[in-house]
């Protein structure tokens, strides 16, 4: 290229800069276009022409960049504000393409020409789930630093550009990201989710659980950024319509609009996007001429359509139809007349549009031979300040040559150190349990079960109560409050009102429980306990996840598993032994958590898997048969553990109690679990008359069994009894309750989110 070439490159970049790329009158001229073309009785044909000719210049700049704009309606209701914020996310993930490079960068100083700010939303994380660097997160951060470099080096303008570390961020603002991701999760069924893992170029039969998370985690990244536009590639539209799909669901009125940048072909046959890991099949920033010139030469160029298939992962790339899908005419329009104001010399012609150029080369007056050669021209001039930066500056060549031979290392060479949270930190052996999830109404059983568990605990086992109260909040557990907080709010208060029933019910054996609450302990290190929940995500398949609950299909239950992955990594120390006891409906979650702590790199940190210790669950039904027969709620088949006298009256009144039977016995199952191990005289008095032989009293249950099935105690003794001791045992609950009045605060929280919910149905 001449220097009067460079000299006009030079010059477009910087009319890039000052944002006079599009005139008012042009743009005014364009829209009253489109009116006069519009259906006659449409709205766009009845609106008179545009008042403000700078919203329109500025209108007409932003939709330039994006081959789709959704919607067009309220891209013109934004540019009425003082400022906005554009993003497009990056992974750092290895060398960058001409399309990321000299593509991006011009699409970038338009947006910023037309008064937007750009964020870069450095995506270490996801790098991280994609294997990138070998998951190792330091290289990422570097590979992010070279990115930078070559955007500077190509001309964007830096003025009104901001890079954004995801890794960095999140840490700072754990809590608000993290639990607007459990609400997006949570919202979304599986199948949904599914659907936008084209975005990380991925076949949805062979899917890890990790690539789950990516679009959970891409989607909040725009809230979390407060993205007004999202400027990204076609190939993430479909993460990006996930925003606004959310929106409708959380009831957020301004949606981000949308605005998708074409995605430029691969220099072989048939590639509808380029790839890093062919080398051949894109041009990248600090390739040499001799480069340039090879992989232009050997291009793919037809002059007619052909039929090819297309890849599963690589279809819809375009939202144009083009069926020649001939690369080196990709790159003239979309690379070379990028820049505004640009012109192409091939075969001793200058064109000034690409249709121009596209004509030529198809009617033959241009042939493949001078297009090529023109083209490799053009290019070589785009990236020749690229190299010259990289020779010229000592850290960007130092860290070009980092990034070259990790790249070239094999994979297995590679194995990044196990991060997690380590929660404990004594040395002294750990007995956990996993505590049920948070009700607005919880069991009696379910506190019982809890107990025995807890109780379980091998002899001089530090006893903890894990209480899971994000996991709840992404499986929905308690929503239909007004807004996430609310959902929050009634989580922590059911969690708070359990524990105190638990201190009521066995204070003795709850003095020597620890409680635990996941979301507090995972806030004190929650780089580390994500990126091991992501990590978790990866070693499974999303099939292996989901078969820990045949029923699941919603995107919060995949989450959930994999943060009890996590959880239980927290719980392990080096060299002490830890122990779950759990009932059986836990045993999947626990056994897909021990199956992980299999794995090399956690034996390398000193981690054994934990000895999972199943504890027999009780069935404290009050009636006979199936529960909930049909799906319908029996609300006198069990007892609540906060039920009020009447409720109990009720409800043990109604019990099943058949003389004589005591192979199905809900009132003798009540006495053994809840009045012999946790009234005050650990016994039970049975009142009749003297006629009847008197008060009975039963210490233990062999006596009891024995007395009722043979005769000697009937039912209409038995009942009544029973009832006033097991309401004696809630008593203690109830009045814990009201003795605190932060838990009477708790209850109306959990009351209010209770009839929101009712309200829903």
């Amino acid at each position: 290229m001449s220097s009067a070439t460079l000299s006009l490159v030079a010059s477009l970049i910087s009319d890039v800069r000052a944002g006079s790329l599009i005139s008012a009158e042009q743009s005014s001229s364009q829209a009253a276009a489109a009116a006069k073309q519009a259906p006659p009785g449409s709205k766009q044909a009845e609106e008179p022409a545009p008042t403000d000719p700078e919203l329109e210049r500025r209108l007409a700049l932003l939709k330039s960049v994006g081959e789709e704009c959704v919607t067009e309606p309220e891209l013109r209701s934004l540019l009425k504000k003082p400022s906005f914020i554009l993003y497009d996310g990056f992974e750092p993930s290895g060398r960058m393409h001409i399309a990321q490079g000299v593509f991006k960068a011009m699409n970038v100083n338009k947006c910023t020409a037309a008064g937007g700010t750009f964020i870069f939303w450095v995506a270490d994380w996801f790098a991280l789930m994609n294997d990138k660097m070998g998951g190792d997160l330091e290289r990422i951060k570097i590979v992010g630093q070279y990115l930078i470099h070559v955007w500077t080096a190509v001309g964007m303008d830096m003025t009104r550009v901001k890079f954004m570390w995801c890794a960095d961020e999140i840490t700072k603002h754990a809590r608000g990201y993290w639990t607007q991701a459990l609400d997006i999760a949570r919202r979304f069924k599986i199948d949904r989710l599914k659907r936008c893992c084209q975005i990380m170029g991925r076949l949805e039969d062979s899917l890890t659980a990790a690539q789950i998370l990516y679009p959970i985690m891409q989607c909040t990244d725009i809230f979390f950024l407060k993205a007004d536009i999202c400027q990204l590639g076609v190939d993430q539209r479909k993460v990006n319509m996930l925003a606004r799909e959310y929106c409708d669901s959380a009831g957020i009125k301004l949606k981000p609009i949308i605005l998708s940048h074409h995605m430029l072909y691969g220099l072989s046959k048939g590639q509808a996007k380029m790839s890093k890991s062919n080398k051949e099949s894109a041009i990248f920033m600090e390739d040499t001429s001799e480069d340039v010139a090879r992989k232009i030469t050997n291009a793919f160029c037809p002059r007619t359509e052909e039929t090819f298939e297309e890849k599963r992962e690589e279809e819809n790339m375009q939202l144009v139809e083009d069926k020649l899908k001939n690369p080196c005419l990709d790159y003239v329009q979309h690379i070379i007349f990028c820049l505004p104001g640009a012109v192409f010399t091939a075969g001793g012609q200058t064109y000034t549009t690409f249709a121009a150029v596209r004509e030529a080369f198809l009617g033959g007056t241009l042939s493949e031979a001078d297009l090529k050669a023109g083209l490799i021209g053009a290019i070589d001039t785009l990236l020749a300040p690229v190299r010259s930066h990289f020779q010229e500056s000592a850290e960007a060549k130092r860290i070009l040559e980092l990034i070259i031979g990790w790249m070239q290392e094999p994979k297995s060479e590679r194995a990044p150190p196990l991060r997690r949270l380590a929660l404990l930190s004594s040395g002294a052996p750990t007995s956990v349990v996993f505590a049920p999830l948070p009700s607005a109404s919880p069991s009696l059983e379910s506190a019982v079960d809890t107990l025995r568990c807890l109780a379980a605990a091998p002899t001089g086992e530090k006893k903890i109560l894990w209480l899971c109260d994000w996991s709840a909040f992404t499986l929905n557990c308690l929503s239909g409050g007004k807004s996430r907080e609310d959902d929050h709010k009634a989580i922590a208060a059911a969690n708070d009102l359990f524990v105190a029933a638990l201190r009521a019910l066995a204070p003795s054996l709850m003095a020597e429980v620890t409680v635990v609450l996941q979301s507090e302990a995972l806030l004190a290190n929650s780089s580390d306990y994500w990126i091991s929940v992501i990590n978790a995500g990866r070693v499974f398949q999303l099939s292996r996840v989901r078969a820990v609950d045949e029923a699941c299909d919603e995107a919060g239950q995949v989450l959930a598993a994999l943060m009890h992955v996590a959880d239980v990594l927290a719980t392990g120390q080096p060299g002490a032994p830890t122990s779950i006891c759990a009932p059986p409906s836990q045993l999947a979650s626990h056994l897909l958590a021990c199956e992980y702590m299999q794995r090399k790199e956690v034996a390398e940190a000193g981690l054994a898997p934990p000895k999972v210790l199943e504890v027999p669950a009780v069935s404290l039904r009050l009636k006979a048969g199936a529960a909930d027969a049909g799906g319908y709620y029996d609300v006198d088949g069990e007892l609540l553990l906060f039920d009020a006298q009447p409720d109990v009256q009720r409800k043990m009144k109604k019990a099943f109690c058949e003389p004589g039977n005591v192979a199905q016995n809900p009132v003798l199952s009540i006495v053994e679990e809840v009045v012999l191990p946790f009234s005050g005289e650990r016994r039970l008095v049975v009142q009749r008359k003297e006629e009847n032989g008197g008060h009975l009293t039963f210490e233990g249950s062999a006596q009891l069994r024995a007395a009722f099935a043979s005769g000697d105690l009937h039912p209409g003794d038995f009942k009544p009894s029973v009832r006033d001791a097991v309401d004696a045992v809630l008593e203690r609950v109830r009045a814990a309750v009201k003795a605190d009045p932060e838990l009477g605060k708790a209850q109306k929280e959990v009351e209010k989110v209770a009839k929101c919910v009712a309200k829903k149905k």
